[in-house]
C-alpha cells in the first residue's frame, strides 16, 4: 500500500501595520502565505490597500512598526471587509 500525502491548504493572511500616534502616516499592508500551523511561507508588501476580499484572516498592529519582524503584538480583526466570508 502506498501512503497518500495530505496536501495542506495554505492560508492567506493580511497584516495591517498602522501608527496610532501619528494618524497621518499611511498604513502598511503585508500579504502573508501561511501553513495551517501558523508558520509563514511567503511575505509580500503591498503598495496599496487590497480591493477584493480574498484573505482568510486579517491581523492589525497599531504601534507604528515598519516591518512584521519588529512587531511584538498583533490583534485579529473579525468581520473585516477584506476577509473572505465563510461558506
Amino acid at each position: 500500500m502506498s501512503k497518500k500525502k495530505d496536501k495542506q491548504k495554505t492560508r492567506m493572511v493580511l497584516a495591517i501595520l498602522t501608527n496610532r500616534f501619528i494618524r497621518s502616516q499611511k498604513p502598511r499592508f503585508i500579504e502573508l502565505s501561511c501553513k495551517p500551523d501558523g508558520s509563514i511561507l511567503k511575505e509580500r508588501v503591498l503598495h496599496a490597500e487590497p480591493t477584493e476580499a480574498i484573505y482568510d484572516e486579517v491581523w492589525t498592529n497599531d504601534e507604528g512598526k515598519k516591518s512584521l519582524d519588529t512587531c511584538a503584538r498583533m490583534s485579529r480583526l473579525y468581520g473585516h471587509p477584506l476577509q473572505r466570508r465563510a461558506k
